[in-house]
C-alpha cells in the first residue's frame, strides 16, 4: 500500500475527527486540567501546558496503537479468508460496502442520518459485558496524570464502540494484509491527532466551535464526497486517474 493511497485515510480521519469531540472531547480536556508543572519550575504555565500535551501525545498513541491493532486483525483476516476461498466478487462487494460505509459517515457527521448510531449501539452492548474486566482496569488509570497512565488509558479506550471508526475498518478489509490494514488505520488516527491534540491544549473553546452546524456539515460533506467517488469508480469499471487518486479503498 502506498502513500497515494494512505492519503485520502488521512483525510476522512481529519474531516471525521469531529465526532472525536464528543466520544473523547472530555477526557482529553480532563488530561489538561490535571497537568501540574513540576516543582519549582521557572514558567509553571509553560510547564504545565508542556506537561498536559505529553499526557494527551501519550493518550492518542495509546488510542492510534489499538486501531492498528483493529486494522492488522482485520487485515489479515480478510487476507487469509480470500487466500483459502477465492470467491468471485468477494472482494469488489467489501469495495461497495466500504464506500456505502463512507457515505453514512459522511451523512452521520452532518446529523442528516443517525444510521451508524444502530452499529454504535451494537458494539456498546459487547463493551458493556467486558466492563467486568475493563472496568476495573479503568478505575486504576484515573485519573490520567502520568504519561504511561494516558497511553494505557488510550489503549482501552480505542476500542470503545464508534462507528467512525467501524466506517475505516470495513475499508480495512479490503487491504489484504495484517501490515496494510495495520498502516491504513495509523493513516486514519494521525488524521484525528490535530483535533485530539488541540481539544487536550484548548478544550472547551475548540470543543464549541467544532460543534458548529456548518464546521459539521462542511466536513461531513468531504466525507460523504470520498464515498461517493468510490462508488462511481465501483459502478464505472475504468476510471480517470484523478478519481483513482481520491477513492479511499486498494484497487479490487
Amino acid at each position: 500500500m502506498n502513500g497515494a493511497q494512505l492519503l485520502p485515510v488521512f483525510v476522512v480521519g481529519l474531516a471525521g475527527s469531529i465526532h472525536c469531540v464528543g466520544m473523547c472531547g472530555g477526557i482529553v480536556t480532563a488530561m489538561s486540567a490535571t497537568a501540574r508543572p513540576p516543582p519549582n519550575t521557572v514558567i509553571p504555565i509553560v510547564a504545565a501546558r508542556a506537561d498536559a500535551l505529553s499526557h494527551v501525545l501519550a493518550y492518542n498513541a495509546g488510542r492510534i496503537g489499538s486501531y492498528m491493532i483493529a486494522g492488522a486483525l482485520a487485515g489479515g483476516l480478510a487476507g487469509g479468508a480470500r487466500n483459502l476461498a477465492a470467491v468471485a466478487g468477494v472482494q469488489m462487494s467489501f469495495y461497495w460496502l466500504a464506500n456505502l460505509m463512507l457515505v453514512a459517515l459522511g451523512l452521520y457527521l452532518m446529523n442528516a442520518w443517525r444510521g451508524l448510531a444502530v452499529l454504535e449501539q451494537g458494539g456498546r452492548v459487547l463493551w458493556q459485558r467486558a466492563q467486568p474486566v475493563i472496568g476495573p482496569a479503568m478505575k486504576t488509570l484515573m485519573p490520567a496524570d502520568t504519561a504511561p497512565k494516558s497511553f494505557a488509558l488510550g489503549a482501552l479506550w480505542g476500542w470503545l464502540p464508534c462507528g467512525m471508526v467501524y466506517s475505516v475498518l470495513t475499508t480495512a478489509l479490503l487491504s489484504g494484509s495484517a501490515a496494510d490494514g495495520a498502516a491504513l488505520m495509523l493513516a486514519f488516527g494521525l488524521g484525528t491527532l490535530p483535533m485530539l491534540t488541540g481539544l487536550g491544549l484548548l478544550g472547551a473553546r475548540l470543543q464549541k466551535a467544532m460543534q458548529r452546524r456548518p464546521v459539521r456539515i462542511a466536513c461531513g460533506l468531504l466525507v460523504l464526497a470520498f464515498g461517493v467517488i468510490g462508488l462511481a469508480r465501483a459502478a464505472g469499471g475504468v476510471t480517470p486517474e484523478w478519481m483513482e487518486m481520491l477513492c479511499l479503498t486498494p484497487h479490487p
